[in-house]
């Protein structure tokens, strides 16, 4: 059975444009997503900031 390079070339070329069209644009999951992960980051730097002020505090 004899390699067939063109078969080969458009399997591989067909692969890299189904990936490629898949990273274009972000769905309504990764948006919701990334607003979850921004919330989370910001009231764990509202903890953070709160925390050091209660250290300041006992401190004090």
């Amino acid at each position: 059975m004899k390699f067939n390079s063109g078969i080969a070339v458009a399997i591989v070329l067909s692969f890299a444009v189904v990936g490629l069209t898949a990273c274009e644009k972000k769905g309504p999951a990764q948006k919701a997503g990334e607003s979850i992960d921004n919330a989370a980051k910001k009231v764990g730097d509202k903890m953070e900031e709160a925390g050091d002020k209660v250290k300041d505090a006992v401190k004090k």
